[in-house]
């Protein structure tokens, strides 16, 4: 007689034998069932509520953000970035956000990194040395793109086409030191890293206002931004971003009433009239600062200047007087070539 304790263990076995033997189709595809699990994992990943003052990056998407006219919503986190700009590139590294970048462009509007960001930087793909172009970006596999405004519209890149292409677009348009500091605080949302992203802007807001400290009640110099010459010099309106830079240094745009559009290109006899203080050079690939300033000396009008006769010439780097990480960096910099005896 079987003893009455085996037949319960006989009978579970009888039945794992039966599931193991069914049928195949009643079994779901490998893919199916990864797919499965992982939808597993993730409903388990989701906490029910979050700590107070935590983020929790999973409870988060989708984000929307209002970006200069257009509502950006972004349904996860992006895992590969195109940065279209030096600008846009440097906001990356500052944030720690290099390994996200798959390409980037308009290096020739770079003179290189800042030093501190020189090894992260080299990391990066090159997308285009120049503008990006529409058969680079789409064949990148990006799915999300945060670029300068020249780089879309006109000629450019179509946002809708690449939004088509599953590429969410951030546009960087900032006119204002508020809305550079916003574009930041949005990219560290995006990426999850808000307390990085307001610690850095912190830090540029406190070293802006040391400058400022410094300069209070100076007499300012008039500077000429001088990016190109020919057939009049190529410059920056009081609408352009560089205008508010000159002006947080202590500097004063010698033609910041003119607010029509951001560049324009004014006569040497109206800069010969206005009486420049310093020239401020923009440093990009070409031509170079050398070749700009011997142009000036050789030009019969500018060569009458005395801040050309004296040589009282800036330089700036053309990223860095564009929106973006830069600010405390330019501020200063231009701030120690109006003022040298100050810093």
């Amino acid at each position: 007689m079987m003893n009455n304790r085996i037949i319960p263990a006989l009978l579970i076995l009888l039945m794992i034998s039966t599931a193991a033997c069914g049928s195949s189709a009643d079994t779901p595809p490998a893919d199916a069932l990864a797919s499965s699990d992982a939808a597993s994992i993730s409903d388990a990943a989701q906490p029910t509520e979050s700590p107070a003052g935590e983020s929790d990056e999973a409870a988060a998407y989708p984000l929307t953000f209002e970006n200069y006219g257009r509502t950006v919503t972004v349904t996860d986190k992006p895992q590969k970035a195109l940065t279209l700009g030096p600008n846009c590139t440097e906001v990356f590294v500052a944030l720690g956000l290099t390994d996200y970048i798959a390409g980037n462009s308009l290096k020739n509007h770079s003179r290189g990194p800042l030093p501190e960001y020189a090894a992260d930087y080299e990391r990066i793909p090159e997308l285009n040395y120049g503008a990006a172009t529409r058969e680079a970006v789409i064949s990148s596999g990006a799915d999300f793109i945060y670029g300068l405004d020249w780089e879309f519209g006109g000629s450019g890149l179509d946002i809708v086409e690449l939004e088509g292409y599953g590429m969410t677009v951030y546009v960087d348009s900032a006119a204002t030191v508020e809305q550079t500091y916003q574009e930041i605080l949005d990219i560290g949302k995006i990426f999850g890293i808000e307390d990085k992203a307001e610690a850095y802007t912190a830090d540029q807001k406190s070293r802006m206002a040391a400058v400022q400290a410094k300069v209070a009640g100076k007499d300012a110099p008039k500077v000429l931004v001088y990016d190109s010459g020919n057939d009049g010099v190529f410059t920056a309106s009081g609408a352009n971003f560089e205008s508010l830079l000159l002006g947080l240094a202590g500097g004063e745009n010698l033609f910041g009433d003119l607010t029509e559009k951001a560049w324009l290109t004014v006569s040497y006899e109206e800069v010969l009239a206005r009486v420049p203080d310093i020239i401020l050079i923009h440093d990009y690939d070409a031509p170079s600062v050398e070749e700009k300033i011997a142009e000036m000396k050789a030009n019969d009008m500018l060569s009458q200047l005395d801040c050309v006769k004296n040589e009282r010439f800036g330089i700036i780097e053309r990223e860095s007087v564009l929106p973006g990480n830069r600010l405390a960096y330019t501020v200063e910099k231009l701030a120690k070539g109006f003022y040298p005896d100050l810093f």
